[in-house]
């Protein structure tokens, strides 16, 4: 089988790539496509596959055989998976998207507040025209979208490609994975009632066998200390509300000290990953041709443990870019958005019936929200596809801060595709992260005059 990987020249590649190695299953990927606008990202990464690659064969399995392309067409042509991971715009764009944002003290984090409705704006018109060249050329292919904001960009994809599109991403699995590991059980046997959207969704029940072991986690201080919502939110504020939120809800929970924070630091999230990536490419290419790629992945290595261990710091207590020691989170290449993605093709392409929490099309799951709308929800995935749970519906404040946010997210798609400045300035104006008609004005001036992929979307009336 063939896996195209768009944005092959990014940092999360090799943990895709290292995922295929562990992949002992028949069919099972036999190329690799690397796709990316920048030929000298995709030199560094081919290396650092090359070098994994050889430890692989040198311990006897089978790797998958790598690919490099600048042009689209030629990665997606009959392909049987796509993941994509594209950042339009790059890390100077996502610099942008926090620094227009905090100039007005609103928060600019790329997918949870004005930010991420920036990165949409830019972003959503590029998918949408990816999705079609999918249809295109590889109607039969599944995409597996990492592309933030992720349920945005996979609900714009869906409007294409329908259900084959599915978003991933590795935050409320990480819980599990972390409460199966604190309470000493087996993740595999551990199942959570989970609710919402991308990056705004609450872990309800952690059932191992169908009892719920939450509450034994909400009353253990040492153990709800040690996980990271515990440290991000602080005990008693989860034990106020009986679950674990996503931790991205930290930016809706305590806002005004997420603001303080990120403005009190000597750089952003943004800023740092910007010169880090730089650091990493500008080091990796003289090595990319020495001892097959080895120097590469090593320098990969301890570039992406530093990113890794420094998540979120900021909303810990400590300096942007700062290492945390025990809170590197989970596994990336097993319990990860890796793992997660090679159990999607495993479990569709082998039919191996796997449960796991996606960005899925909602139907009837979520009665609240539109049918055709994008929600973050356990699901089934087989050779028949991708089939969303019955759950218990989402309480009050959780119905509202998720028709709030979808609201805005239709609004930028609308935006993104149509031009319509109006449609943009209501959906800066209405989120909850803003809730100011003026600032949210102000913010869509502000991107347009900083963003050039953002002008670009209002240069011309329609599409």
């Amino acid at each position: 089988m063939k896996l195209a990987i768009l944005g092959g020249g990014g940092f999360r590649v090799p943990h895709v790539y290292e995922a295929l190695l562990r992949d002992r299953g028949v069919p099972r990927i036999g190329e690799v496509w690397l796709y990316d606008t920048d030929a000298g990202r995709l030199e560094a990464m081919a290396a650092v596959l090359a070098a994994l690659a050889d430890g692989a064969r040198r311990g006897g399995a089978q790797a998958p055989e790598v690919f490099t392309a600048t042009g689209l067409d030629r990665a997606l042509d009959g392909a049987d998976f796509v993941f994509s991971a594209i950042r339009v715009g790059g890390t100077a764009g996502r610099v942008r998207d926090e620094r227009v944002a905090l100039d007005l003290n609103v928060l600019g984090q790329e997918t949870t507040g004005p930010g991420g409705l920036a990165y949409g704006l830019r972003t959503v018109p590029v998918m949408t025209r990816i999705a079609r060249r999918v249809e295109a050329l590889a109607p039969d292919a599944y995409v597996i979208n990492f592309t933030n904001p992720a349920g945005m960009i996979t609900e714009a994809m869906q409007a294409v490609l329908g259900d084959r599109v599915l978003g991933v991403c590795d935050t409320p699995s990480g819980l599990g994975f972390r409460v199966a590991a604190a309470l000493g059980l087996d993740p595999s046997r551990l199942r959570l009632d989970y609710v919402g959207l991308n990056h705004l969704g609450w872990t309800r029940r952690v059932l191992h066998d169908g009892a719920d072991v939450l509450p034994a986690v909400l009353a253990d201080d040492a153990l709800l200390g040690a996980l990271e919502e515990g440290v991000v939110f602080g005990r008693d504020w989860l034990r106020d509300l009986g679950m674990i939120p996503n931790e991205y809800l930290y930016y809706f929970y305590f806002n005004r000290e997420a603001v303080r924070a990120t403005l009190d630091a000597p750089r952003t999230r943004g800023e740092f990953l910007a010169a880090q990536q730089a650091a990493f490419y500008e080091r990796a290419a003289p090595l990319a041709n020495r001892s097959g790629g080895g120097a590469a992945l090593e320098l990969w290595r301890e570039t992406v443990a530093a990113r890794s261990a420094s998540y979120m710091a900021e909303m810990k207590g400590a300096a942007t870019g700062t290492e945390l020691a025990g809170h590197a989170g989970v596994d990336p290449v097993d319990e990860g958005y890796a793992g997660v993605a090679v159990r999607v093709m495993a479990a569709i392409s082998r039919d191996e019936p796997a449960t796991m929490i996606l960005n899925v099309r909602n139907g009837a799951t979520v009665t609240a929200l539109p049918p055709d709308a994008v929600v973050e929800v356990p699901v089934r995935v087989d050779a028949g596809g991708v089939h969303p749970l019955a759950l218990t519906q989402p309480d009050l404040a959780q119905t509202g801060l998720m028709q709030q946010v979808k609201a805005v997210e239709r609004l930028t798609i609308g935006a993104a595709l149509t031009g319509s400045r109006a449609d943009a300035a209501t959906a800066f104006a209405l989120h909850p992260l803003v809730d100011s008609v003026s600032v949210g004005r102000r913010l869509l001036d502000g991107y347009i005059a900083r963003i050039p992929e953002v002008a670009a979307v209002f240069a011309v009336e329609a599409r």
